[in-house]
């Protein structure tokens, strides 16, 4: 998905795009290459335990309900995080330069470029879990949106990549990894 950045929902996509726009201003001031990237709903072993997927593991585990914000209809472009790993090798290996444009600035988004239904991520872990877990239907959280995915076409034509870990293949992983370091 293409989209212009200039009217973030919340404080934190502002922080995101403010931070883009100054190391673009740098790049273009100082002649300094800046990479910029846009990760899209990050999963996998060592992840960060705030953040859905963990809580939503660690909850099924441990038969307690999760949360679930916009009664489940949100869609995101839950990324593996090897996809992730493998887009920031291949875009460290070419730096943006003066040639390609006036600045030598650029973004790339790393996602799978295919949103994923919340409540199918949550029924899809469910199932590598081998367990069933209560949902607490909530309404939308304030600066939540709706959907989010990613257009990594710029990614696949500077690098030749595409990320491409399918949901079930990234959740097993995840589950593959959570159950023994964390002793369940």
């Amino acid at each position: 998905m293409t989209s212009a950045a200039d009217r973030p929902a919340s404080l934190y996509a502002a922080t995101k795009r403010a931070n883009e726009l100054m190391a673009h201003s740098y790049a273009h001031l100082y002649n300094i290459p800046s990479t910029g990237l846009r990760f899209f709903t990050v999963y996998g072993p060592w992840g960060r335990p705030d953040m859905a997927p963990f809580i939503f593991t660690r909850a099924i585990l441990e038969g307690r309900p999760i949360d679930v914000f916009n009664h489940g209809q949100t869609w995101r472009d839950f990324t593996y995080i090897d996809d992730i790993v493998e887009g920031i090798v291949r875009v460290m290996e070419k730096l943006p330069s003066q040639a390609d444009s006036l600045v030598p600035a650029r973004i790339y988004n790393i996602g799978n470029g295919a949103p994923v239904l919340l409540l199918d991520f949550i029924h899809t872990l469910e199932d590598e879990l081998g367990r069933n877990t209560r949902m607490n239907m909530l309404p939308p959280q304030a600066g939540d949106v709706p959907a989010t995915w990613a257009d990594c076409g710029a990614l696949e034509a500077a690098t030749g990549y595409k990320p491409c870990t399918g949901i079930r293949e990234g959740i097993r992983a995840l589950v593959a990894w959570y159950r023994p370091f964390y002793g369940v």
